[in-house]
């Protein structure tokens, strides 16, 4: 809007508007009052605190950090001699090539400044320095000539066998193919933009071209996928979550959710129309183990006994959801401060204990037994301390830290499992870490098209994050499983851990 007068006549109005829309809210909230028998007066006091309290979180959501990270109580200054050297100086770099580059005089200045005599080079002496440049990507075109051999004896002759090929009779090799899976699923780039850079390295390919690759490379490392649900139900404990996903087939695009169960180094994603009870217990199947979750009802729907017997799984509970949720309270309600640094210490005391899943045999048993023994030490007690702390307040009906406590409350038993059964992290931040290539993805390519782009994204999304997992190039895993799956179609090739 460009003429001020026009806004500010507006801004009047909407003011205006505002102050007769309070005082129909307190007419409303008095005469409620009166017909339920409350004191009117408390009444609208509640609901005056209530939308103020709204507004308060409103506002941190629009306009203020989205960190989880809280300031501390007490921001001491560090002594001089301790405080940190800002930035980090040169980083090694042990995986680039390295080429020397020798920088002579030019002839002209080859001269003595003092004497006017020829200089000579000082062999072995230099001034070195690095610089870290770049070299551009380029396409080539292979032009394959596969030699033919004869025999004098007038048998049949014999040609040097092809190259392995995604798509027989097809153009581009598997390389390239796995190259257009890593940008769009490994580093978020659309097609249409892949399309858009190819053509300004010289190679003009058009967007469909480049899903085809996308489509016959699933088409072979399906046999993978579809092993990775038994890598990762083997666990005896994993994780689970779910984000949305949008099926953009017809019109503006229906919301389809992204489902992903992990445990310490394995992941596997499935894309379903629904969020439902019926598709976790999809999901989950048979699981026998202890599943890891947020507060999410549907995953409850699971544990529940049916027709068939009582659930073959057991749901723990996240306390990075519970901490989320008092420290947004703690914006209204700075009581929560407390409960934050009990919080706090449970997560100080895990820090120090060992991880039982990057260990095998006696190892892992001893890590086994030392957490179960510092946490009924040391978290014990401070898990008594939370509760007793959330019993104590006193908040408002719908109020943030009323929330946040009856949210907490409620998945207590699951809550606190965490003391007996050593296997059980604190959070659910694993399976969260995973989402979050499919979180970008979706921000930039907004979705899938069609029910195999579902397909194919959960594919690569589930191997590309199990190689990074198990610290294997994703790039090398990915052509070697299709290369082996084309030599010899339906192999499973899982990524290999590093350790």
């Amino acid at each position: 809007m460009t003429d001020l007068e026009t806004a500010k006549q507006m801004a009047a109005l909407l003011e205006a508007e505002n102050a007769r829309l309070h005082q129909r809210l307190e007419l409303l909230v008095q005469e409620n009052a009166r017909l339920k028998g409350e004191d009117a007066q408390a009444r609208l006091q509640l609901e005056l605190t209530q939308l103020a309290e709204q507004l308060a979180l409103m506002q941190q959501r629009l306009f203020g950090a989205s960190s989880e990270k809280r300031k501390p109580a007490v921001e001491a200054t560090p002594p001089a001699s301790a405080r940190k050297q800002r930035g980090h100086g040169p980083r090694a770099q042990p995986q680039l090539p390295v080429q020397e580059v020798v920088l002579p005089l030019d002839e002209a200045d080859k001269v003595c400044g003092r004497c006017g005599g020829a200089l000579k080079e000082w062999a072995g002496q230099t001034e070195d320095s690095q610089e870290v440049s770049v070299v551009e990507r380029h396409f080539v075109l292979k032009h394959y000539r596969r030699q033919k051999y004869r025999c004098p004896c007038g048998c049949a002759p014999v040609t040097a066998p092809a190259p392995p090929r995604l798509i027989e009779g097809g153009r581009y090799s598997v390389d390239f193919a796995v190259h257009v899976a890593l940008q769009k699923y490994g580093f978020h780039l659309p097609l249409a933009r892949q399309e858009r850079m190819f053509q300004r390295e010289g190679l003009v390919v058009d967007s469909q071209t480049l899903w085809d690759q996308l489509n016959a490379l699933a088409h072979h490392l399906q046999p993978s996928y579809e092993a990775l649900p038994a890598v990762v139900f083997s666990s005896p404990l994993i994780h689970a979550d779910e984000t949305h996903w949008y099926m953009l087939n017809k019109g503006p695009g229906k919301k389809w959710y992204a489902w992903t169960v992990a445990c310490a180094d394995a992941v596997y994603h499935r894309i379903l129309p629904s969020r439902s009870g019926a598709t976790a217990k999809l999901v989950l199947g048979d699981y026998a183990g202890v599943v890891m979750v947020d507060g999410y009802a549907a995953y409850q729907t699971v544990t529940k006994s049916g027709a068939d017997g009582p659930a073959s799984c057991s749901l723990v509970f996240c306390w990075a959801h519970v901490r989320r949720k008092f420290v947004e309270a703690e914006r209204v309600a700075p009581v929560c401060a407390e409960v934050l640094s009990l919080i706090g210490q449970l997560y100080a005391i895990e820090a120090d204990l060992p991880q039982p899943h990057v260990l095998q045999g006696e190892q892992q048993a001893a890590a086994l037994a030392q957490r179960l023994a510092v946490r009924q030490e040391k978290s014990t007690p401070l898990v008594a301390a939370i509760r007793e702390w959330a019993l104590a307040q006193r908040s408002l009906p719908g109020s943030a830290l009323r929330k946040a406590l009856e949210y907490m409350l409620e998945l207590w038993s699951g809550l606190t499992v965490f003391l007996s059964n050593p296997w059980v992290p604190l959070d659910n931040n694993l399976v969260e870490r995973q989402l979050r290539d499919m979180v970008v993805g979706r921000k930039n390519h907004y979705g899938s098209k069609s029910l195999r782009g579902t397909e194919v994204a959960a594919l690569f999304y589930s191997l590309i994050e199990t190689a990074r997992l198990r610290g294997e190039d994703p790039r090398c895993y990915l052509l070697h499983a299709a290369l082996a799956a084309i030599e010899t179609p339906g192999t499973v090739t899982l990524p290999s851990s590093s350790d």
